[in-house]
């Protein structure tokens, strides 16, 4: 029983550990290769496109000039439409709130589920007229785009392409 229980648990973490290699992998400060500045405006990024090579470690320093909370997340699409499940369920839980995050619901709710901590390290949660960045070393030519998976925000177009060379 308990092995099963361990794999219950081993499971996911692997598979989730499996589909951000596809993605890339968390940058080093050391090796960016390039920054790039985003604007995070109410249901739209600029640049609307990201051009990266193979093995690039790039720098994203993330601004929000909307007047909602927004995220900036790298993955493919079918990771996006994943997350936008854990995103309603912070605005179910009443952490994202418009215009502001609630951070210490956050922590509480994380105790019992970790992925209300938004921690990953391809993703960024800003409210409005705050700044984040994400250092992500782009090591596939897989699909990709940055999203904001707040729920709405994806439907509207909040999306740019990462195209890669």
């Amino acid at each position: 029983m308990k092995k099963f229980i361990l794999l219950l648990i081993f499971i996911p973490n692997l598979v989730f550990a499996e589909s951000m290699k596809m993605i890339g992998e968390k940058g080093k400060l050391s090796e960016v290769d390039k920054t790039i500045e985003i604007k995070m405006y109410d249901n739209y990024f600029e640049p609307s496109e990201i051009v990266v090579s193979k093995d690039q470690t790039i720098r994203f320093i993330v601004t929000n000039y909307g007047e909602l909370v927004h995220e900036f997340n790298i993955a493919n699409k079918m990771m996006h439409i994943k997350h936008q499940k854990e995103m309603a369920k912070m605005i179910e839980h009443e952490i994202l709130l418009g215009d502001k995050i609630d951070k210490e619901k956050m922590k509480e709710v994380a105790k019992k589920d970790h992925s209300m901590a938004h921690s990953h390290s391809n993703s960024v949660l800003l409210e409005p007229k705050k700044t984040g960045e994400i250092i992500w070393k782009f090591t596939s030519k897989a699909d990709l785009e940055a999203a904001c998976n707040i729920p709405g925000h994806y439907e509207s177009g909040m999306i740019s392409k990462i195209v890669g060379l």
